[in-house]
């Protein structure tokens, strides 16, 4: 069995993140997706885990957990093969590059795979969709529900 993982910080998950995980779904057995511990979100890491498995209840090939560390000790303690990771643009590439190569490296077993942003999300980014909602801007077609519904709430305080 396959299994893949798509890592990130997520936050917040957008549609187009779950446009990656659903098309990976088809693709692996198993997607695992890792949402990276970090300090520095909007949103806890309970929360983005959370909102995270919320969104993807629905696709029985996928679960998500927390990801507290490298990437490749994840992916590794997951059992997964393979890592996941979408490309918006040309500066997605530049970075996902390096990090492919890191990553090669410390786990030469591990291999990485990359997935084109499907064209109607190619400009949603979570940066962007917390500013917008900052402002006040309704962002509901961008996120799932329950995130549309969290931004809000963040934002109220």
């Amino acid at each position: 069995m396959t299994v893949a993982m798509y890592p990130g910080r997520f936050d917040p998950v957008t549609n187009g993140h779950l446009d990656i995980v659903r098309r990976a779904s088809l693709i692996y057995e198993q997607v695992v997706v890792a949402v990276a511990n970090s300090s520095s979100t909007l949103f806890t890491t309970d929360e983005r885990v959370a909102l995270f498995r919320n969104a993807v209840a629905e696709m029985a090939n996928v679960r998500v957990t927390r990801m507290d560390g490298l990437t490749v000790d994840t992916a590794r303690h997951e059992g997964a093969q393979v890592l996941v990771k979408g490309l918006r643009a040309i500066t997605d590439f530049n970075a996902e590059f390096d990090m492919a190569l890191m990553n090669r490296k410390m786990t030469p077993e591990l291999e990485s795979t990359f997935l084109m942003t499907s064209l109607e999300y190619l400009f949603i980014s979570a940066s962007r969709i917390r500013e917008l909602a900052g402002f006040g801007i309704d962002v509901s077609e961008h996120v799932p529900p329950g995130v549309a519904e969290a931004l809000r709430a963040k934002f109220a305080r």
